[in-house]
């Protein structure tokens, strides 16, 4: 049996080696192309034992960059952090610390509008911001008279405002808490739609039209219209799910049944 000492060592060399794979895996390009290597290649590059390199792996697993397969054809799947990833810790935090869905609305209602502001004085817009915004408010009014799929289109209006703004910083933070949000919402619009709740199609309409006022202003490069368009249309959105749930605290769960992002499937809950 390895003494305390022995322990406290192991542990030191596993954080040693699982430091230098993470930055290994964080430097790459975007995608997740970085392979683990082996752990006889571990050990060999490293010079340590087995026991070190499982606990260096086990860090990784534990961080969500590293899941371990077992079995005949098992390894080591490595994934780069993203948005969901960053969500999923945040609304830990936010679980952890009590935060109603009502704190969290008011802090969308803050942030993302901004995110509507940036896209409209994007010089390139024209090319890479309205195309993508104008495709996705077409496919959204052709789901009108649906629930679920209706609610998932429109929803990724709000996370695409966001994902095609200039600024990286912006895009990883408000880009967890819209992640955050329309989990939460999604999960609303099923649990609506199967109770026959589900708002009707003459409100899905005015959603249409209001994402078509978003990225009117943001083509026109007006960026205050373009916020406090955005701002209005984000709390009456939310008015729907904070009318059941305002005071209920965000919760999330996970399952791991399988992988997307850096956290195995996230299923959110209120």
């Amino acid at each position: 049996m390895p003494t305390r000492q022995g322990r406290v060592s192991q542990v030191r060399i596993a954080e040693t080696v699982a430091s230098t794979l993470r930055g290994r895996i964080l430097s790459g390009d975007g995608s997740d192309e970085y392979q683990l290597p082996t752990q006889d290649q571990l050990v060999q590059e490293f010079g340590v034992s087995y026991p070190s390199i499982r606990e260096a792996i086990r860090i990784l697993e534990t961080e969500g960059l590293v899941t371990v397969r077992r079995g005949k054809v098992g390894g080591a799947e490595v994934h780069r952090p993203d948005e969901s990833s960053a969500a999923y810790h945040l609304g830990l935090a936010l679980q952890a610390g009590r935060v109603t869905l009502g704190d969290l609305a008011v802090g969308l209602q803050t942030f993302e509008p901004q995110c509507a502001a940036q896209c409209a004085l994007a010089p390139d817009r024209q090319e890479r911001i309205v195309p993508a915004l104008r495709a996705n408010i077409e496919a959204t009014a052709r789901l009108v008279g649906t629930s679920g799929p209706f609610t998932h289109a429109a929803r990724e209006f709000h996370e695409l405002v966001v994902a095609l703004t200039p600024n990286a910083t912006i895009r990883h933070i408000v880009g967890s808490l819209v992640a955050l949000w329309s989990a939460q919402e999604r999960a609303w619009a099923d649990t609506a739609a199967s109770r026959g709740e589900y708002p009707d199609q003459v409100e899905a309409e005015q959603v249409v039209r209001t994402h078509r006022r978003v990225l009117t202003e943001i083509t026109a490069g007006r960026a205050a219209a373009a916020e406090r368009v955005a701002r209005a249309h984000l709390a009456a959105s939310q008015a729907y799910l904070l009318d059941m749930f305002d005071d209920s605290v965000v919760t999330i769960t996970h399952a791991r049944t399988g992988h997307t992002g850096a956290i195995p499937n996230p299923l959110w809950r209120v």
